[in-house]
């Protein structure tokens, strides 16, 4: 079955708003560099994303992913596209690397 594997949110200022969900919530930063974060919370992941860089998203970690089409390698080893469903809504879907 698939799963949501994070939600994907755009703020304006990175740092800001990294440091306003660490003192708001009990979280940890997994990921950060200069575009996006990726905060763990207990039961999913949630990244900050700069408009300019990263669409607002969900990401549905899928082993079927490539199904979708061509997968784009990630730093962290994982593999995703893009996709809009009827909507329009911006959807990643992610494979996460074998183990």
């Amino acid at each position: 079955m698939d799963k949501i594997h994070h939600i994907a949110v755009q703020v304006e200022n990175l740092k800001e708003s990294l440091a306003w969900y660490i003192q708001e919530f009990d979280v940890e930063i997994i990921y950060q560099d200069d575009t996006w974060a990726m905060l763990q919370f207990e039961n999913m992941q949630l990244a900050l994303v700069l408009p300019d860089q990263h669409p607002g998203h969900f990401a549905i970690e899928s082993k079927n992913a490539s199904e979708y089409g061509e997968l784009k390698k990630h730093r962290d080893e994982t593999a995703s596209i893009y996709i809009k469903d009827p909507a329009g809504n911006s959807i990643e879907i992610i494979e996460l690397p074998k183990e």
